[in-house]
Formats: structure tokens, sequence, C-alpha cells
């Protein structure tokens, strides 16, 4: 059914609140299908070490490339998103991630494993950088909501395959795992890829609730902001911890003994740490539309703040309590629950602040964050061979989240207000101008 926005559309210009919806699922089932590159890789890390005897933390430079790749060069993806359109770079990205884990069933040196991790990077990057850009352009009066949705399908989307890759692996072998699933999710990303499209001008209006800019900055104005620095240091805080549990997850339940423990749920019976690693993604998909939808009604701010802390004290409950399977369970759940917000949170506030027209770029050079966390993933190994425990690794890192919620409370309400009163002294976008040409 054809709704118009509440902004003004002009002669002949239809638009119908159902075709955003379709391109919300589409980006949605083209993060679905991408989510395993990274989320599944700790299922994999024990089964290489056991093949090739190599020390963890040089198999786990793998994931640090992969996610450096990923996150640095999105700013240059939201250039080529501007230039080509969504679907010809969520195409690229899917056939670059099933090369990739195509190329680890076939990797019998580091080298291979790096080259891997190198071309998934790029691959995750294009349909990750892609799908949000397009879920922010199409819903700036539910941001939050929107790029939540798009960014759960990331954080939830291995939730169903976690099983079936762990027991492909434990009967087939790890090679044939990555080999077959790479085909099966490159394969359902490039179809979908081709049922995306952008918003044309004057489709959309932003929110009335929230603090939002009048104007689109450039990258450059962006970058000359106290706002954008400060987000950059947020982002690159709580991102960190979460990194540290999505790539050791696995190595921390074994190292703390509750790897093998059986979980008996009285229907079935299940290791701890698959079992564990389900409800995670679960919880993580959860948290992106939860907490995104939160913001739209209370404000970023607010949301951040009981984000962080819930993050912070669980990661220290963690490394406290871990040695109990049971506790493990939950309270990595709660890790990851308070921790996927931060892809809805952030890239809804740089909408916000920034404008949409260049929102590719500006956010492509936030999300570096992510890389910038990446690099503690081999240091948390090291660190916590110089300890002989994890609890001094995940102390370090709930510090950082709680450093971020005192940041929300005390300089980013202030920040961000001052940041919207300059940008009406600009000039002032037009409604659907910033969605024009990606």
């Amino acid at each position: 059914m054809a709704t118009p926005t509440t902004a003004a559309l002009g002669p002949g210009k239809d638009f119908s609140e159902s075709r955003r919806w379709l391109q919300l699922i589409v980006g949605i089932v083209c993060m679905v299908a991408t989510a395993n590159i990274q989320y599944a890789w700790t299922l994999f890390v024990p089964e290489i070490q056991k093949t090739f005897g190599w020390e963890r933390a040089s198999i786990q430079i793998a994931f640090t490339i992969f996610v450096l790749v990923q996150t640095w060069l999105a700013p240059i993806e939201g250039y080529f998103i501007d230039k080509f359109g969504p679907r010809v770079m969520v195409a690229f990205g899917a056939i670059m991630i099933g090369a990739a884990w195509v190329l680890n069933s076939q990797a019998a040196s580091l080298t291979g494993f790096y080259v891997g991790a190198a071309v998934g990077g790029i691959g995750v990057g294009c349909i990750y950088a892609t799908c949000i850009n397009n879920a922010l352009k199409w819903f700036p009066d539910r941001r939050g909501l929107a790029v939540g949705l798009t960014a759960g399908g990331f954080g939830a989307g291995s939730a169903a395959t976690i099983l079936p890759i762990a027991s492909m692996i434990e009967s087939a072998g790890f090679q044939e795992t990555f080999f077959f699933f790479g085909l099966l999710q490159g394969g359902l990303a490039f179809v979908a890829a081709w049922f995306l499209q952008s918003p044309k001008a004057g489709q959309v209006k932003a929110s009335e609730k929230l603090n939002q800019s009048r104007r689109d900055y450039t990258l450059k104005e962006a970058l000359n902001t106290k706002l954008f620095w400060l987000m950059l240091l947020m982002f690159t805080c709580v991102v960190t911890g979460g990194m540290m549990a999505v790539a050791q997850l696995g190595v921390i339940a074994q190292d703390l003994g509750v790897k093998e423990f059986k979980v008996n749920l009285y229907f079935f019976t299940m290791a701890a740490l698959p079992l564990a690693l389900m409800l995670d993604r679960i919880m993580n998909g959860i948290s992106r539309p939860l907490f995104g939808w939160i913001s739209d009604h209370i404000g970023r701010e607010k949301t951040m703040v009981i984000a962080f802390s819930l993050e912070g004290v669980g990661i220290i409950a963690l490394g406290y309590f871990g040695h109990n399977p049971w506790a493990f369970l939950i309270l990595s759940g709660v890790v990851f629950l308070a921790w996927g917000e931060v892809y809805s949170l952030f890239s809804a506030l740089a909408g916000d602040a920034f404008g949409t027209k260049h929102i590719g770029k500006i956010y492509g050079v936030l999300y570096c964050a992510k890389g910038i966390g990446a690099l503690f993933v081999p240091v948390g190994n090291l660190l916590m061979e110089a300890t002989g425990t994890w609890s001094s690794v995940l102390y370090t890192v709930a510090a950082m989240d709680l450093f971020a919620a005192f940041l929300a409370v005390t300089l980013l309400p202030k920040t961000l207000a001052n940041h919207v009163a300059k940008s009406s002294t600009g000039p002032v976008a037009t409604a659907g101008t910033a969605s024009a040409h990606a």
C-alpha cells in the first residue's frame, strides 16, 4: 500500500512504504549470508591448530587481518557505493566472501589463511558498509531501528548455522566445511544483491524526535568536528571488548575448563561452547534492533550509557565467575547483548550528526574503530600467556567499556547539542538529497 512520507514528495513522486521495508529485508538477508565469515571463525581455530600445530596467536593473526581489511577499507568502499550503487557492491562482496572460505579450504600454510582473511575482509566490508548505508538512507526517521535490524542480521545471522558448521567440522573436517559454506553463503548474498536499490530524492524525511543536523557534512568537515573524534574514541573503547569475545570465546572456554561441559536441557544435551555461541549470536542480534529502537525514543546518548555499563559489568563478572559453566553461558550472553548495539547506535548517531549524503565515507572512517579493536585480539593471547589468566584481559576491556559509559554521560550530550546547533547555520539539506547517489 502506497503511503507518502510527511515530506512533500512533489508531483509524480509516488512513495511506497512497503518498498523501503523490502529493501531492509533484502539488506538483512545479505548480512545473514555474510555473518559466518566473522562469527564462526572461533570454531575453526582449534581444528586448524590441531591439524597444523601452529601457535594460537599466529592463527589468530588471520582474524586480525580480516577485521583490519574489513574496517580500514570502509572509507574507500563508501566512495564506491556512491559511484556504483548497492547492487554492484554487494554482488562483488558476495563473490569475495565465497572465495575467502574456498581459499581457506585449500590453505596449507599460515600465509594461505592470511590471504583468505584479507579476501573475506574485502567481501564483508563491501556488503556490510552497503547495507548499513542503504538502511540509513531509507529510514532517516527510524535510523536506530533500521540499522539495528540490518546489523542484527550480521550479529545473529550465524545462529542458525553454528550447529551445522560445528557438526560438519566434526564429521567431515574443517576444510570441507569451509568449502561448502563458502559457496552457500556467497551464492545467497549474490542473488539477494540484485534486489537492492537506493531511495530517490524526496522520499524520506528526518526524525522530529532527535537532535539531527540540518545539513550534510563532507568527510573533511566531519573530521574537523570534536564530535567525530569523541565518537571514534568511544566506539574504539567499546568494540575492543566485543572483538576479544568474538575471536577468543572458544579459546577462553577451553582455558576456563568449560568447553566440553555437557549442558542438559531436558530435551537434548549440548556442549557448553556451541550452546554459548548459538545463544550469543541470538543475543547479539536482538541487541542491535532493541537498543536501536530504544535510542530512537530516548536518544542515542542515554542508550549508550545503559548498554556500555551493562557490558562492562558483564565482562567483569565473566572473568570472575566464568569457571562455572552455567555462569559462562549466561554472562557471555550478557556481554554480547550489551556489545552488539554499538553497530546500530554509532551508525545512527553518525547519520543524525553528519547527514547521509556522504555517510558512506564518514561512517567508513568511524567504523575503523573496529579495526583498532581487532589489534588487541592477538595481544590478548600474549597478555593471557604472560599473566596465566584471562581475568587480566577481561578486566582491562571492562574498564574501557565503563570509560565509554562515563563519556556518554558527561561529554557526549553537550558536544552533540553544540554540533547540531552549529549545523543550523550552514546550508540546509532538503529531504532526500542525501540519498540521490547511493
